[in-house]
């Protein structure tokens, strides 16, 4: 396998997982997520699968651009990579689903800090495959910013 089905791969298998996340959130944005009091600095509705659909490509690229490389800490950037998908899938189901901005919070936190040393790491690895995810982390502080102002006033 290449690196460009490598990378073809890893953007299928995000837009997937964003898919999935999407849907648990449906209900909750619909229904919960207008009631609340956001900050006034949130972006409109339409900007949210816009922003994610590019950053789970981002997110994607940057893995698939890791194939290949024979280096100690590549697994490692795998299992922090697997990670970050998984507290970011978690992320929806205890904002949205669960209707919970504090367990959110947390999550974010921990998502942000697994998505840092990712970045640290790949940075080490592949400069161009950590700085395809800058826009990520800065969306995630972003992201943060907004999950906790709406923990902190609903």
């Amino acid at each position: 396998m290449g690196k460009s089905v490598s990378i073809v791969i890893w953007i299928v298998i995000c837009l997937f997982l964003g898919y999935m996340s999407s849907i648990m959130q449906s209900g909750a944005l619909a229904e919960w997520y207008p009631t609340l009091v956001h900050s006034p600095l949130t972006p409109p509705g339409w900007v949210f699968p816009v922003a994610w659909t590019v950053l789970y490509i981002l997110m994607g690229v940057s893995a698939g651009m890791l194939y290949g490389i024979r280096s100690i800490y590549t697994r490692f950037l795998y299992v922090l990579f697997g990670l970050q998908l998984l507290l970011n899938i978690l992320w929806s189901v205890f904002f949205f689903y669960m209707r919970s901005p504090i367990m959110g919070f947390m999550d974010i936190l921990l998502l942000d800090m697994f998505v840092l040393l990712y970045f640290i790491g790949a940075y080490v690895v592949k400069r161009s495959a950590a700085l395809i995810m800058l826009p990520y982390v800065l969306w995630l502080v972003f992201a943060t910013y907004l999950n906790g102002y709406i923990m902190l006033y609903n």
